[in-house]
């Protein structure tokens, strides 16, 4: 018989694993990792107004702006394959990020289904999910610390000039895309600690009086 059992510890859980989840993917796939130097656009060429923009340089990603006075923006991936991403350390990059993601997708589809099942094999869902996301912590560390080794390619010296090296961005600054990754990943390891809570709010002696006595929804907030 499947008992739901919903206590704030596992909500909690539950709920951050989702939410890091998208944000990962959602870091993974933005353009905004690298905000360039400034570059002016002008209408009409001389004694035109000039507007100051800044390109966007992502992990396999970019965004310019196009059109009268930069009024456009163009994004989309620089790289046709994977071998055209600008550096090798961002080729690494990018494994390590996507291993992670993809780690903590599968954590969060499971931890849904952990308010009805919380075991699977007789091993606790909770466990073996902050195990996971234990180690999707880790891949996304390593990524996270290549990404700044690439700093000294073509790319990104094209973007924010030419004293751009490894772990120098020179004239470009940190877009909101990586400081979601690094926030992701700090939250990860959170999750991993408060999936051993929610294995104890949900075994706990009140859950299991309310399972003897044959409740098949129980919520402890």
């Amino acid at each position: 018989m499947c008992h739901v059992i919903v206590t704030c510890r596992s909500m909690l859980w539950t709920l951050l694993s989702i939410v890091v989840a998208f944000a990962e993917l959602i870091a993974f796939m933005s353009p905004d990792w690298l905000l360039g130097s400034p570059r002016s656009d002008s209408a009409n060429g001389v004694g035109a107004d000039l507007r100051e923009y800044r390109p966007s340089l992502g992990l396999y990603s970019r965004c310019l702006h196009v059109g009268i006075q930069g009024v456009g923006e163009s994004c989309g991936p620089y790289a046709g394959t994977f071998g055209e991403v600008a550096s090798g350390f961002w080729q690494a990059a990018m494994l390590f990020l996507a291993a992670g993601t993809l780690v903590l997708g599968c954590v969060a589809c499971v931890s849904i289904f952990s308010l009805c099942f919380q075991s699977i094999l007789k091993k606790s869902i909770f466990n073996i999910c902050g195990l996971l996301q234990g180690i999707a912590g880790l891949l996304l560390m390593v990524g996270l610390m290549l990404y700044p080794a690439g700093w000294g390619s073509e790319k990104v010296i094209s973007y924010c000039g030419p004293e751009a090296s490894p772990f120098r961005p020179s004239l470009c600054s940190l877009g909101w895309a990586f400081y979601a990754a690094i926030g992701g990943t700090l939250t990860t390891f959170l999750c991993a600690i408060l999936s051993a809570q929610a294995e104890i709010a949900t075994s706990s002696d009140k859950v299991q009086e309310e399972i003897e006595e044959g409740k098949s929804l129980i919520c402890l907030l």
